[in-house]
């Protein structure tokens, strides 16, 4: 029986920690058949609370390649305006074409209006917002029209509630959760479907004790999502069952948003 994704070559960015989402979606891919190029940024990772993690992207790749699917990895500061181009270039050197690109990368900026500053909110734009742009800008340039033409855009959970103490990361996400229609519509006529995937919470390590247990009570699923409920909604938005989908927000949260 052949992979849904057998032949396909997807670019999935943010893939840092075993245990996060991005690590979880370059699994399920690379379980559906495609050669699976991932970048990192472990600077960022290690600035945050909860770490770098000492297998990170490597560990990714190697998990892949010993279940015998096919990985490589780049390691990029998305905040460099050059480096979204030269991350798409790196893939396509490696599997001669990219039909797959998932931006799942996030600067997390953390701060509230009082605390708010002009560099968190530059940081997070450049990453987020402009970086998601950029990648997609370069895909979208190399390919050459194949069916399975797949971009995926990440948004926040900001326009189901107010997330006072993040500003400059839910202003980036906000915007490409509003860019999503308008590149949606340049690129269908091309052959490449754009969505926006919401995620909702996923304990992927972060959370305290109060929070876990908090954030379970109060989604109507009674558990917090995880990374696997994420990436099986990612597998189908790549996969052709999904080909007319395009320019949508979708949230894989358990009712969250709707409680």
């Amino acid at each position: 029986m052949t992979s849904p994704l057998e032949g396909r070559v997807a670019l999935v960015t943010g893939v840092g920690r075993r245990i996060a989402i991005g690590a979880a979606i370059a699994r399920r891919l690379a379980a559906d058949g495609a050669a699976v190029f991932v970048h990192s940024w472990v600077p960022h990772d290690a600035e945050q609370p909860w770490g770098a993690d000492p297998g990170g992207p490597e560990g990714v790749v190697a998990e892949i390649r010993d279940a015998g699917g096919r990985a490589e990895h780049v390691s990029a500061d998305l905040a460099d305006p050059a480096a979204p181009a030269r991350v798409v270039d790196a893939a396509r050197r490696a599997f001669g074409h990219v039909d797959v690109l998932v931006a799942n990368h996030a600067r997390s900026g953390a701060q509230s209006l009082e605390q708010l500053t002009a560099d968190e909110l530059d940081r997070c734009h450049a990453v987020n917002t402009r970086g998601s742009l950029l990648l997609a800008q370069a895909f979208a340039a190399q390919h050459d029209g194949r069916p399975g033409g797949r971009v995926l855009f990440f948004t926040s959970g900001q326009y189901h509630g107010a997330m006072p103490d993040e500003l400059p990361y839910i202003a980036s996400k906000g915007a490409l959760h509003q860019l999503t229609g308008s590149v949606a519509a340049h690129l269908m006529p091309r052959g490449i479907t754009v969505n926006c995937v919401d995620p909702g919470p996923n304990d992927t390590g972060y959370a305290d004790d109060a929070t876990r247990a908090w954030v379970a009570a109060e989604n109507p699923g009674r558990r917090w999502g995880t990374p696997s409920d994420t990436a099986r909604l990612v597998g189908w938005l790549v996969s052709d069952e999904a080909d007319w989908v395009t320019g949508q927000v979708i949230a894989s949260d358990g009712g969250w948003s709707a409680r």
